[in-house]
């Protein structure tokens, strides 16, 4: 198995997940927060992954990568920061109760 297909199944739950709170209070500024929380540990993963690789701490094989890479870091180890800023929002959105209005 390669590891793009491993990270599919995440990113499609992160899909499912963060539209299914579309309808849910302040989804824009939820989606302008988990943006610029991806941008952060995109930029976070870029530094540290590209270090760690660099220093030999761990390898991937080859044939089990899209072959796309950024610096020494691999594209798929970016799905899962991106993942994160996204999902665990939309997590506690959905599973947060909503607003009741009062009717006195």
């Amino acid at each position: 198995m390669t590891y793009p297909l491993i990270v599919l199944p995440f990113v499609a739950v992160t899909l499912v997940v963060t539209l299914a709170t579309l309808r849910r209070p302040r989804f824009r500024q939820r989606m302008a927060s988990s943006a610029l929380t991806a941008l952060v540990l995109v930029g976070l993963t870029l530094v540290f992954d590209n270090l760690m690789i660099a220093v030999d701490l761990f390898s991937y094989p080859q044939e089990h990568l899209s072959g796309l890479k950024l610096g020494l870091a691999p594209i798929e180890d970016f799905a899962y920061p991106l993942c994160a800023a996204f999902l665990v929002p939309a997590l506690f959105a959905l599973f947060a109760p909503l607003p009741t209005k009062d009717t006195a």
